[in-house]
């Protein structure tokens, strides 16, 4: 079977363009910003450098690198169950969906297993109110699981039986 033809390409090329885009942009903000140094783009969005050694909202940020192993073999169990989940889909909202998840959870593997932390750089606040920063690979991340909640509200309950 040509590999270009077969349904799973075409939703692991999102995944993979999610991780490239993500690992490019990591890559300009850790070379060309010092860490926590501010670049402002509009009233409510900066360019940053931050590290977070922990997950979403730095969570276990601080819990002295068991972490780290934590958050990968996690993350390598979330991958293969999404993996496995895409390749019985048949819903091409939910494959989008499963894709985005997958590119961004792979795209912080990459940082935590290269760095020992994920790079995020993305900075949006309201006067002195910051959301904790992020990355391509988390909006990617939250854009898909917001996409499958939406699919699950959406779709029809399938009968079961006559009553």
């Amino acid at each position: 079977m040509n590999i270009l033809k077969h349904p799973m390409t075409k939703w692991l090329s999102i995944s993979f363009v999610i991780i490239v885009i993500d690992q490019i942009t990591k890559q300009i903000a850790d070379n060309s910003l010092q860490l926590y140094e501010r670049v402002s783009v509009l009233p409510f969005f900066n360019i940053t450098l931050a590290f977070n050694e922990g997950a979403a909202f730095s969570f276990l940020s601080d819990a002295g690198g068991w972490q780290r192993w934590f958050f990968l073999v996690l993350t390598l169990v979330i991958s293969s169950v999404l993996f496995f989940w895409l390749k019985k889909s048949d819903n091409k909202t939910e494959s989008l969906a499963i894709s985005l998840v997958l590119g961004g959870a792979i795209g912080n593997f990459i940082d935590r297993l290269i760095f020992g932390h994920v790079i995020d750089f993305l900075d949006v606040y309201y006067k002195s109110y910051h959301w904790p920063a992020f990355n391509v690979a988390d909006m990617a991340i939250s854009g898909g699981v917001m996409l499958l909640i939406l699919v699950t509200f959406l779709q029809k309950p399938e009968k079961t039986g006559s009553h």
